[in-house]
């Protein structure tokens, strides 16, 4: 499906210069000479390149859809992960990297959105937020509580998080898989 180069938004999938690329960024510019463009950063999903484009409202380009597919996460093996598909049971191995720093929060049994391109994942995504004990957080130092200040903790999976002051080590809590922020206590 074309799209103007005015309507590009982020996450979307684009198909250009012969390959797949998602859009992490735009900011749309409108000089005071000349036609506004829109400035848009990319990255390749098949090799990681990242690339900076303008396109004006005149171009046109080919957003792709891609099929989704449910898989469960199984095991890691080495680099490799080892999901398999919830409808035929076939397992299939990627490398780590195909889901950067999100990997982290894989647990065994997670339900994720594996993303095709022709048949070959390109990318996977896991929950937005996922539950994790605090393993360890600082003590409160003492007259921090009246301001809405964070303190760090650290998640059994290793992350570092900020918290509230009230959190404890041992505490559950509720936190942003993309973005690695505090959401509330686990209920």
């Amino acid at each position: 499906m074309k799209i103007s180069g005015v309507d590009i938004r982020p996450g979307n999938i684009l198909e250009y210069e012969g390959g797949i690329w998602k859009v992490a960024k735009i900011q749309h510019t409108q000089p005071g000479k000349g036609g506004a463009y829109m400035q848009v950063e990319m990255k390749n999903l098949q090799d990681g390149r990242k690339t900076n484009v303008r396109f004006r409202s005149a171009d046109t380009i080919e957003r792709v859809r891609l099929d989704t597919k449910d898989f469960q996460y199984l095991y890691a093996e080495g680099d490799m992960l080892v999901f398999m598909d919830t409808e035929t049971y076939d397992q299939i191995q990627l490398p780590a990297d195909l889901l950067g720093d999100a990997a982290a929060f894989l647990e065994d049994g997670m339900q994720v959105l594996l993303e095709l391109w022709e048949e070959k994942p390109i990318s996977v995504q896991l929950p937005e937020q996922v539950e994790a004990n605090i393993v360890e957080a600082d003590a409160v130092v003492k007259g921090q509580t009246a301001s809405s200040s964070y303190k760090p903790a650290v998640l059994e999976n290793g992350v570092r998080v900020m918290v509230p002051p009230h959190i404890e080590s041992g505490t559950r809590i509720v936190v942003d898989v993309y973005e690695r922020t505090y959401v509330g206590k686990a209920s």
